[in-house]
């Protein structure tokens, strides 16, 4: 029986992933250099400071070094130039919404800071329709370690497997399964070519899912 569902935040409720890599990869075009999917793939869906150096990689493909506050100041703007129009992903009101009428609790578990999350949940009006949220302000290891989403559904007073988590991410998805939840997996641009692990069932997209229909599929555990 499924009682809660978990989302991601991160390239699930809004696409902040896609707009964050190619604001990359402009500022390495302007050094002259090229980020690849390939690399940066190891960032999604986790803290970058944990497993990648956007700055050393750098200076590693150009041989010169980097001036990583003006670096950092030019890969911000051209990130919320970028944010300025994203909006929702299709679908993710939607969800909300049935998952209201279903009666059934729902929670956020993400990598990136409270501050982050709550930030862009307050400008699209959806923060109270989070029951709980938990983020790396809350955890000492963040995705793929499972610890987010084992507060998460503690926090909603529902067993791992009584619960649905929506991720984008290859990282993600491996937290949600070491958790226990039931993964389903709603890539993005940036991460629907990439190499996932298990999960229940992908999607291209969140509009027009049936929450219903979606809970009768899944198998008993």
């Amino acid at each position: 029986m499924i009682r809660a569902i978990v989302f991601d935040f991160d390239g699930v409720i809004l696409d902040t992933e896609t707009n964050e890599f190619r604001a990359y990869q402009d500022v390495y075009r302007q050094h002259g250099a090229e980020l690849p999917l390939e690399v940066w793939s190891s960032v999604i869906g986790t803290d970058m400071t944990d497993v990648f150096d956007p700055y050393k990689y750098l200076e590693d493909q150009t041989g010169k070094p980097v001036d990583r506050d003006a670096f950092s100041r030019m890969r911000r703007e051209l990130f919320l130039q970028r944010m300025e129009t994203e909006q929702l992903r299709p679908g993710v009101i939607s969800v909300l919404d049935q998952a209201a009428r279903l009666g059934l609790s729902v929670g956020l578990a993400s990598s990136s800071s409270r501050s982050w999350v709550t930030g862009y949940l307050t400008k699209f009006g959806l923060l109270d329709r989070f029951s709980c949220i938990r983020t790396k302000d809350d955890v000492l290891k963040v995705k793929p370690d499972p610890e987010l989403y084992v507060q998460a559904v503690g926090c909603l007073g529902v067993q791992p497997g009584e619960a649905i988590a929506f991720e984008d991410s290859a990282n993600g998805a491996l937290a949600a399964h070491r958790a226990g939840l039931h993964c389903v997996i709603v890539p993005n641009p940036v991460t629907e070519a990439l190499l996932f692990g298990e999960h229940r069932k992908r999607l291209t997209t969140m509009e027009g899912l049936d929450l219903a229909e979606l809970i009768s599929e899944l198998p008993a555990v």
